[in-house]
């Protein structure tokens, strides 16, 4: 079975932050958000939607489900995979 892409882009990540465990840090906080079955690598329901989303929009969403904005007031930065409010838009 090949490895979710979501659990290779965060494992990724946290090798780049200089984790050494990235790989077993990377798989508990997916199976803690429940993207990964407890038991295996197979994706639920919630991950198999994370899995198929691009990082820009798994950014956004993250961002405007924290908070009173809509995901088109969200810009995305590669660099840092951060979306930001978009210049001009208030906080609501």
């Amino acid at each position: 079975m090949d490895k979710p892409k979501i659990l290779v882009r965060l494992t990724s990540q946290l090798r780049e932050k200089g984790d050494k465990n990235a790989y077993s840090n990377a798989l508990g906080i997916l199976r803690k958000n429940g993207v990964i079955e407890p038991d295996s690598l197979g994706l639920t329901e919630k991950g198999k939607v994370r899995d198929k989303m691009s990082a820009e929009e798994r950014a956004i969403e993250r961002r405007a489900k924290n908070s009173n904005n809509d995901p088109e007031d969200y810009s995305y930065d590669p660099k840092t995979n951060q979306a930001t409010l978009k210049y001009g838009r208030k906080v609501k």
